[in-house]
């Protein structure tokens, strides 16, 4: 099977060593970077050192730049942030070989969006495109050492997903095929704002019991929204819902934890992110996981704490007596 990955950070990057790990599949494996001085680092160094230094590039990998050649295809991955998600799509509009992207979260919105899921963008820019996604609780550095992880792919397309399973299911990667990608996508958006969450509790040190509390009421949030939206409830309770809340919640390897921990600490966000180095979706997409709920009446008391407080409106203490103050109600 011929697979393309574009974008050459850290989860493009350990996809596609996962990818060549796996011979017996015998995939041909290209990954693609923007950056023409970035690719060709790679490809002298055998490492992808701005990203995934630890971690040694497969001779049998190809790295390129520049232009692409569909028709050299079987599969192509897009494995940029979401915010380059849009753009992307829209190169491959035409595109006749299966689809799928490694994103996750909202799209900031736009004079007519009010931010969209990475299907929704793709229904808009793209909508001849038999498209999908792989999600679920993964961090790069893990797959890209073979760790044992499994992962869902989620579309509408049958075709999509068994190209998703025959390209990167192997001995150290289980995948899942699901046809709900509004539930998986919904869970692959609201875990990271939910991780920030997480992560200032932790900060402060509130304990194990409020991180346990902020975990369970947490993914009723994102179940409500998620169903909303017209996804399965049960989608909710696999990989990319629970699965990747657990994970980004409370893995030290998770970005957005590292964003709350910050907060808990002391920190400003300016200052969180700024000791990151990379992308945190949860910080970009918080306001509008709250502002599609609110559109849909659904109550969110943890995510709309999250986005005052990372709109400082309120301090990380101030964050916890509003979430304590509640009335008392039903759990279900």
């Amino acid at each position: 099977m011929r697979i393309v990955i574009l974008g050459a950070g850290a989860w493009g990057t350990a996809l596609a060593v996962s990818a060549c790990q796996n011979t017996k599949a015998g995939h041909v494996v290209s990954l693609w970077a923007r950056d023409p001085l970035q690719a060709s680092g790679m490809r002298a160094e055998r490492v992808n050192a701005r990203y995934l230094s630890e971690v040694a590039l497969p001779s049998q990998l190809d790295i390129f730049s520049g232009p692409l050649d569909p028709l050299k295809m079987d599969l192509i991955v897009v494995g940029t942030p979401m915010a380059g998600l849009r753009g992307m799509l829209q190169q491959l509009q035409e595109c006749k070989v299966p689809v799928a992207w490694l994103c996750k979260g909202f799209e900031p919105a736009f004079e007519s969006d009010s931010g969209l899921l990475a299907h929704e963008i793709q229904a808009r820019v793209a909508p001849k495109l038999r498209a999908g996604v792989l999600s679920g609780p993964s961090f790069a550095q893990e797959v890209a050492l073979g760790k044992p992880t499994a992962l869902v792919a989620a579309s509408e397309h049958e075709l999509v997903r068994d190209a998703l399973v025959e390209a990167f299911h192997s001995p150290s990667l289980r995948v899942y095929a699901n046809d709900d990608i509004v539930g998986v996508e919904v869970g692959g958006a609201v875990k990271n704002v939910l991780a920030i969450a997480t992560g200032l509790c932790d900060g402060l040190q509130l304990g194990l019991n409020a991180r346990a509390a902020l975990i369970t009421r947490g993914l009723s949030e994102m179940i409500r929204l998620g169903v909303a939206l017209g996804a399965r409830a049960e989608t909710f309770m696999g990989l990319s819902g629970l699965g990747d809340l657990v994970l980004t919640a409370t893995g030290d390897l998770s970005r957005n934890r590292k964003v709350g921990l910050a907060l808990g600490r002391g920190q400003t966000l300016t200052q969180a992110i700024e000791s990151l180095g990379h992308v945190a979706e949860g910080v970009y997409c918080a306001r509008t996981v709250v502002q599609r709920a609110q559109n849909l009446g659904i109550d969110m008391p943890i995510s709309s704490a999250v986005v005052a407080l990372l709109d400082g409106q309120i301090t990380p203490a101030q964050a916890v007596t509003a979430l304590m103050g509640r009335e008392a109600r039903e759990e279900t």
